[in-house]
């Protein structure tokens, strides 16, 4: 099991403010501290993506401040990408990038070529990846995680029940203190998504840009919205993909896998259920969901064994979780239950991603989120809100609801940015109605925190992720017009599951 878990953790991680005096001022005068320059570009190496590197793509650092209070005190190195236009009279300017995680995003550019980023937008923009401070390339940070704390992940385990939740409680205290007293300890008070953002605004003005484009997904999301709100005078068009609510990964959030799970989870059924000639799985809806809590409690007792250990009811409920994030791997999902059905070790995920160290990314994520946000500090609470999502929410509910290392972290260096209607109306989001990992209920709550800064496209299409690789023509388009010609919907609208761009 551990193994089995630790495998799919890794192969679903590739898974104008006034908040408080200063904040905002913070980011604008380290940011103007900032000459132009300062990234040397070379030949990108090959192993920041699994996906072939685009033809004169460019990788190079630049070093920022560890902490923005401080500008000229100690430095840390940002590991940036460049993939420029080749039309000099259609660039408009930079389209920075990233696809979430918070993961490295040094080669993102070269996913979003593999997944159809038009060439119009590879002409109007230099598009640029960068991995967030702590994690990648950039100066990473540690928490001396063991295998079997990295075999828990970042996603918490399903919960069976409240000594469940006070286990993990004794292990995430461990695992924050770990962190709090590791060799990168320095760091830790200065990994958070709006530093990440004031990294953002030293990568636009060494590459000596006035403004930035942004396009980010899923965690993505979040920093999106933080930079805009730090620097909406610097924000040109802003794409947000696949929306966190406002508070970005906080345990309101989390706690939100479980609704997104239960509205995904029908598209799986219907499609088992269609071809239950080839699964076996039942031939309705109401059938295959039977099936899951039939599986889910026949492994729970009795574990199937693999080549990597015993896989249970705990990495089942995972694995369901990270395939529903794209439709093409439902037939993979479905031969899984078949064979778990059966009683056989289940086929094992394809590789794919970069090979990042899990350890290293692991601890950059605790870091970045456990800063971000406050977290509840009572192991109650989580005992209480485990029991409730179990019954309200199934399929997912006991894992989402369950306790992080963020309980037991230190006072964080800064308070959180908090998003708000303040600045200009550029800001477009793209929405999947049914999304296991960013639900449409946290979409609409970030959306009403932009207020008239924003309009929204939902899609109707289930997994993780609109542009560019989703289906739905009609929500794409949106977003090409949108980068391409700053023209942008003037309300939110809706995007049928059949829908083509006018």
């Amino acid at each position: 099991m551990r193994r089995t878990a630790l495998t799919l953790t890794v192969a679903f991680a590739s898974l104008a403010t006034a908040l408080v005096p200063g904040v905002s001022q913070v980011g604008a005068a380290a940011s103007q501290a900032q000459p132009s320059g300062g990234i040397q570009w070379d030949k990108c190496p090959a192993e920041i993506s699994p996906l072939p590197i685009p033809e004169g793509m460019q990788c190079g650092t630049l070093k920022v401040p560890l902490d923005y209070r401080r500008p000229d005190g100690r430095m840390i190195d940002i590991a940036v990408s460049r993939l420029a236009s080749k039309k000099p009279e259609a660039r408009r300017g930079v389209l920075l990038t990233n696809p979430g995680g918070p993961s490295p995003g040094q080669g993102y550019p070269a996913f979003l070529v593999a997944a159809g980023l038009p060439q119009t937008v590879l002409d109007s923009y230099d598009v640029i990846g960068f991995d967030p401070r702590g994690i990648g390339k950039s100066t990473p940070v540690t928490c001396n995680l063991t295998p079997s704390q990295q075999a828990t992940g970042n996603i918490p385990p399903y919960a069976r029940n409240a000594a469940d939740v006070a286990k993990r409680a004794v292990e995430m205290k461990q695992v924050a203190k770990q962190c709090a007293t590791s060799k990168t300890s320095w760091m830790l008070p200065h990994v958070s998504t709006a530093n990440t953002a004031r990294d953002m605004d030293r990568i636009r003005s060494a590459l000596g840009e006035s403004t930035i484009s942004y396009a980010g997904a899923s965690w993505g999301t979040h920093l999106g919205a933080v930079y805009t709100t730090l620097f909406p005078e610097r924000s040109d068009r802003i794409v947000l993909d696949s929306n966190l609510g406002p508070g970005g990964w906080d345990y309101p959030s989390e706690r939100l896998w479980s609704r997104g799970v239960e509205d995904r989870f029908p598209d799986f059924a219907k499609f088992a259920a269609a071809n239950h000639r080839e699964y076996g799985l039942g031939r309705t809806s109401a059938q295959v969901t039977a099936k899951f809590h039939e599986l889910a409690a026949r492994l729970e007792k009795s574990p199937v064994q693999t080549p990597d250990g015993p896989f249970d009811a705990v990495a089942f409920r995972l694995l369901n979780f990270g395939l529903l994030y794209g439709s093409v791997q439902l037939p993979m999902l479905a031969g899984i239950w078949k064979a778990l059905d059966a009683n056989q070790a289940p086929p094992p995920l394809p590789g794919g991603g970069a090979t990042e160290d899990p350890e290293k990314l692991m601890s950059g994520r605790y870091y970045m989120i456990c800063n971000d946000s406050r977290w509840p500090t009572s192991v109650q609470t989580y005992q209480r809100n485990v029991a409730t999502d179990r019954v309200r929410y199934p399929l997912f509910g006991a894992a989402g609801a369950n306790i992080q290392p963020c309980a037991f972290w230190p006072e964080p260096a800064e308070p959180p940015v908090r998003i708000t209607d303040r600045g200009p109306s550029n800001v477009l989001l793209v929405q999947n109605l049914r999304d296991p990992a960013t639900p449409l209920a946290g979409a609409e709550k970030m959306l009403g925190a932009f207020g008239n800064r924003a309009t929204m496209v939902t899609a109707d299409q289930g997994g993780h992720g609109v542009y560019p690789m989703g289906r739905n023509q009609c929500a794409k388009h949106a977003v090409t017009t949108f980068l391409t010609t700053g023209e942008r919907p003037d309300r939110s609208y809706h995007c049928s599951a059949e829908a083509e761009p006018r």
